[in-house]
């Protein structure tokens, strides 16, 4: 008998032993969930087989090192996606994956302990319920939700479960957005009045895909191509009779196929609303790990297409302004036309914090420049004027260090980092909840939704907490 028929035997028995358990408890077959001891190898599914998806594999495999986990099985609507996860899951775990076109079959499988979710943003949150009411534990990529319905009920579906949720908004596992929150808490920089985050790229982001065909770097650097006739002269590698085309639009509004939506979703409002679902999410996350905040107060978002006419419908340039209920105002910008020096800076009544770099930078430095300065009571000028426009170098800027942390730079972890990864694996052995929970995919949510609203209503939009609904009036 070889080892993989013992491990399959012990698998079976292991069912058959516990059912009785799972009945007593009232755990019927969709909640199953196999009970996971510190030592078991976990099984993960990949639901969704896109380029995201491909990082899902490397992150498991690199997690795989130093806990026992492996990638058993991967799922897709399009055949070509599938047959290249399954390729690069045997290259890395040495294994055949069982290969599924529909999510309801692979979650079907009893012995898979956690499912990855990679698919199209405006899929997230329906496919995290559908994981979630199979017994499954779900790591789920950002956003966790792109309308503000879907959010409550995926949410809600997860808090009336036991299982295990990790929202993909990696930097809440990082050491260096854990060390400016700490600061920020131990009141270094005093009261926080201010937040801005402005991270760009000069490039036409999402517009080009190795499968879509025909590109050329020349066609990537030539910024007056003729866009229409790349869209529509070149034939994808995405046929409709190779996925389900109705299937992946989930319940958005009917539309013939094109395999130029599907592929680079992010550009169409029908499915994502790009900068502010890819970008902001975790922006605005961080905003709410540093300053311990759940919900905006109010939202005003603007933009428009002003670097590539590529008959895309989101902004490649944007703005929103968030205002949240302990009294600060955050603020985020993207231009895909310039990418002029991105950063983060964190103004407090007593100092200021920056982020040298975009999304992910790990360089932060901790200064008393733009505070309050010490002056004498009995000068009889006025306060102001004690006041330079320029910190002088007494104001000490200080780079953030964490022991034991890689050094800091202006790019940090790629998207990879395993951190969050391994995060997510211990809590599913510990049954303890992750760094990055239903909730707080559920708050960031909000923020998207109302900002994405916003720039196509051209409204200042308020959060009502207590109906947990989006209203065009302050309520307070």
């Amino acid at each position: 008998m070889t080892d993989q028929n013992k491990i399959a035997i012990d698998r079976r028995t292991f069912v058959k032993q516990t059912a009785g358990v799972l009945m007593a408890t009232g755990m019927g077959a969709r909640s199953y969930a196999r009970v996971l001891g510190a030592n078991d190898r976990i099984r993960i599914g990949q639901l969704g087989c896109g380029s995201r998806s491909e990082g899902h594999v490397h992150m498991t495999h690199l997690a795989s090192k130093q806990t026992p986990v492996e990638t058993v099985a991967v799922c897709d609507l399009w055949s070509l996606a599938r047959e290249h996860r399954a390729a690069q899951v045997k290259r890395a775990f040495n294994l055949e994956p069982q290969v599924y076109k529909y999510s309801e079959e692979m979650l079907a499988r009893k012995d898979i302990d956690g499912v990855m979710i990679a698919t199209g943003d405006f899929q997230h949150a329906k496919l995290c319920a559908e994981v979630v009411k199979a017994g499954k534990d779900c790591y789920v990529e950002k956003p966790f939700a792109n309308v503000l319905q879907e959010a409550k009920e995926a949410r809600d579906v997860v808090k009336q479960s036991k299982q295990i949720v990790q929202v993909g908004t990696q930097h809440r596992s990082q050491p260096y957005p854990l060390a400016v929150r700490d600061i920020i808490r131990s009141g270094k920089i005093g009261k926080v009045v201010h937040v801005e985050q402005e991270w760009n790229v000069n490039q036409e982001r999402w517009r080009f895909t190795p499968d879509d065909t025909g590109i050329s770097p020349a066609m990537l650097m030539d910024i007056n191509l003729e866009w229409k006739q790349w869209l529509y002269g070149r034939t994808s590698k995405l046929r409709e009779e190779d996925t389900d085309w109705n299937r992946w639009l989930m319940g958005r509004p009917s539309r013939p196929f094109n395999p130029h939506v599907y592929l680079k979703f992010r550009l169409y409002k029908d499915f994502s609303s790009g900068i502010f679902d890819q970008w902001l999410s975790h922006g605005c996350d961080l905003v709410h790990l540093w300053m311990n905040e759940s919900y905006p107060e109010s939202v005003m978002a603007t933009g428009g297409i002003y670097a590539w006419q590529d008959d895309r419908e989101n902004p490649d340039t944007c703005v929103a302004a968030v205002t949240y209920p302990k009294g600060f105002l955050y603020t985020y910008k993207t231009i895909f036309g310039n990418s002029y020096r991105s950063f983060s800076r964190i103004h407090g009544r007593d100092g200021t914090i920056e982020n040298y770099g975009g999304e992910g930078a790990s360089l932060f430095t901790v200064t008393r420049e733009g505070g309050r300065k010490e002056f004498d009571p009995y000068d009889i000028g006025p306060v102001y004027s004690k006041l330079p426009i320029v910190g002088p170098a007494g104001d000490d800027e200080n780079i953030v260090n964490v022991p034991g942390a890689p050094a800091p730079n202006s790019l940090g972890p790629d998207d990879d980092d395993i951190g969050h990864m391994v995060n997510w694996l211990q809590s599913m052995q510990s049954r303890k909840q992750p760094n990055a929970t239903v909730d707080h995919g559920f708050s960031h949510s909000i923020v998207c939704i109302m900002a994405a609203q916003s720039y196509w209503s051209s409204k200042r939009l308020y959060w009502n907490p207590k109906t947990e609904e989006i209203v065009d009036h302050s309520i307070a």
